[in-house]
């Protein structure tokens, strides 16, 4: 999921008033729970400078206007994208890798199910993937289903593509690449490991608010919502550890990333190591 992105160089033909950053952090803390704090004001500006440009807008007056006018809403999500960035990697916090393998995986007798939340370019998701091929040695008949969502009409596309230049798979093992990927050239040339239909037939990706209604209905054995909620106020994360709750199945697990933690909500979940919690 989201975080913020450092301004580039300045555009000289627009500035950005208080009170029209205060209605960008509006804008983006109702629609996508994302707080946007003051000192942000450069970045809005080198951001969303671009959008203007394009779109032929005077001021941001104007584009705020258009943003919440617009009744597609794509607007609003090309202005969710040049304020965000979506930085993941894959086997990214690897120790809950080795748990789901070693502890969780090993108890699932039925059917699976694992929610992405917030997966950005799709690392996390495939990483996933790649485990429970390793996991389950009857994965071929059996139900495993790996849902991926994020607010990022931009990283899903690259999720959904699923090719990754070499040094986006260094982290990978060579025995997962061998198995699950191919080296191929994409359109423009370029040398990038794609993902195999193995990995592809276990993983569907959607676009997702969780400001917003969800329609899935779980349970989930597993959710994870690493390094998403760090962007969110103590409301909002309350919200969304209440609704993980709900979807979840009893002995389902939550994920969280090690620089978050449940702690200071109300909740019910057991810790059961660093970022990692049981219903």
């Amino acid at each position: 999921m989201a975080s913020i992105n450092p301004p580039s160089s300045l555009p000289t033909e627009c500035e950005i008033t208080p009170k029209q950053f205060a209605r960008v952090a509006q804008v983006l803390h109702e629609h996508a729970g994302i707080r946007m704090r003051e000192g942000k004001e450069g970045l809005v500006r080198a951001r969303l400078a671009k959008r203007l440009r394009l779109l032929g807008l005077p001021d941001f007056e104007a584009y705020l206007d258009f943003v919440e006018q617009e009744p597609s809403r794509r607007e609003f999500a090309e202005m969710i994208d040049a304020l965000t960035t979506n930085k993941t990697s894959f086997l990214r916090e690897a120790s809950h890798f080795d748990f789901l393998r070693d502890t969780v995986f090993p108890r699932l007798t039925g059917p699976v199910r694992i929610w992405s939340a917030g997966c950005s370019s799709g690392e996390e998701p495939y990483t996933l993937a790649m485990l429970c091929h390793d996991s389950f040695a009857d994965i071929a008949t059996r139900d495993v289903r790996i849902l991926a969502t994020d607010l990022s009409h931009r990283v899903l596309a690259t999720a959904k593509a699923g090719a990754y230049p070499a040094e986006t798979m260094s982290d990978v093992p060579a025995t997962w690449l061998q198995k699950y990927w191919s080296r191929v050239r994409d359109a423009q040339g370029r040398d990038v490991w794609e993902a195999g239909k193995s990995l592809r037939r276990l993983v569907h990706f959607a676009k997702l608010n969780l400001m917003e209604r969800w329609p899935m209905q779980g349970p989930f054995d597993v959710i994870l919502c690493r390094n998403v909620m760090i962007y969110f106020d103590k409301a909002t994360q309350q919200q969304l550890v209440d609704r993980y709750w709900a979807l979840l199945r009893p002995g389902g697990y939550l994920f969280v990333g090690h620089s978050e933690s449940l702690t200071g909500l109300t909740h019910q979940f057991r810790y059961v190591q660093p970022a990692a919690y049981v219903k």
